[in-house]
């Protein structure tokens, strides 16, 4: 029986996380985390019992601490309860399925009590993979990824791990806007960009695939991953979703995984890594899924992805500033404060105002975060 934390078991990953560990049965959730809603984690505190629940919003605490007093369960609240469910003694693997770069503080922590990761909050490895890597392999942890992409990549190299990579080929969907110029995009709305063609996904994830800034953190996330140079990772648009990314070898052999574009394998692929049980999850049938296309990404019409190879090639603390402006930017366009392409040019400002940090530790990282949420606040 292994003891796991969820951080964010509210959240899109969250829940479909624990739908795994139903279908697992060798799994005991031990700690739950949410922001602020109460109503989904009391109903999953009732069902899972976990000896701990932490919300980050103080308020949320109390009012969650009310609801649960008929039981034995300990409620917590902000970065302080993250951190301390994150260490717990009694948890082998921790979950980290926040939103944000608020998850890197816990992955840090995590890795130093030598916790197995299982990631799908990609701004940890894009603000600070070079600190995250060295951590894991100085505590001899192993960090499995969660993202259906890098999870594909992991299964693709299984077997071939001292063979030579030419590259890796991470699709993307192209998200609710594919094929719009930058004209079409002028007048989009945040309820236009949350329908997502092919995933179900939270509003910021579902925002950054609209702008094709989450297919730019993933490729960061998958340099550090798979200590991979940026030349050697090229985005592909795949409308389908089927193919979820691929592994070009040296002599030009190219594997790839497939599957329904479904979270719930990626997520008990990492949690029973190497081994595949059983589920009932959606599969594919070729018969109908008998048409895969590809395209190249549109740069001009979506920048984002331009800006974070552009964020790799400058590096030092460039990815964390990316990030922030962008985390800031996605809440201000959902709140319908500026508009869709105001996202990509302000994130371009942000970056060529900055003053890089290349010697840097997890404090520069934060200030980093903060020096890029502030620009933006300050510019709207």
């Amino acid at each position: 029986m292994k003891k796991i934390v969820i951080l964010g078991s509210t959240g899109s990953i969250g829940t479909q996380t624990l739908q795994v560990v139903d279908n697992l049965k060798d799994y005991k959730v031990v700690a739950l985390t949410a922001h602020t809603n109460v109503e989904l984690i009391e109903k999953q505190a009732r069902k899972y019992l976990p000896e701990k629940v932490v919300m980050l919003n103080e308020d949320a605490a109390e009012l969650l601490a009310q609801k649960l007093s008929d039981t034995d369960i300990t409620v917590l609240f902000g970065m302080e309860g993250l951190l301390e469910v994150a260490t717990s003694p009694s948890v082998d693997v921790v979950v980290n399925a926040l939103v944000g770069n608020i998850g890197l503080e816990p992955t840090v922590a995590a890795i130093k009590a030598k916790k197995q990761i299982a990631l799908a909050n990609k701004e940890t490895l894009v603000t600070s993979g070079e600190i995250i890597m060295k951590l894991l392999k100085e505590n001899h942890v192993s960090m499995l990824p969660i993202d259906s992409e890098h999870s594909a990549i992991l299964q693709c190299l299984r077997g071939n791990e001292n063979n030579e990579i030419s590259k890796i080929i991470l699709t993307a969907s192209g998200g609710p806007f594919r094929g719009k110029t930058t004209g079409d995009l002028k007048k989009v709305t945040a309820k236009d960009a949350l329908k997502h063609p092919n995933w179900s996904m939270g509003a910021k994830i579902t925002i950054d695939s609209a702008t094709l800034m989450n297919k730019g953190l993933e490729v960061i996330e998958a340099k550090w991953l798979f200590d991979l140079k940026k030349e050697q990772i090229q985005p592909l648009v795949h409308p389908q979703s089927v193919i979820h990314s691929m592994v070009e070898f040296c002599d030009g052999s190219i594997i790839a995984q497939l599957g329904e574009p479904d979270m719930k394998v990626p997520i008990q692929y990492a949690l029973s890594y190497p081994n595949r049980p059983r589920n009932s999850f959606p599969k594919v049938d070729f018969l109908l899924r008998n048409h895969l296309t590809f395209e190249e990404p549109d740069l001009l019409s979506f920048p984002c992805l331009r800006l974070a190879f552009d964020a790799i090639a400058v590096g030092g603390t460039m990815p964390t500033v990316m990030n922030a402006a962008n985390e800031v930017l996605v809440d201000l366009f959902l709140k319908e404060k500026i508009s869709f392409l105001q996202i990509p040019e302000l994130i371009e400002l942000a970056m060529n105002t900055y003053t890089v940090k290349y010697s840097f530790d997890i404090c520069d990282v934060l200030d980093a975060d903060k020096w890029g949420r502030a620009f933006i606040l300050d510019r709207i």
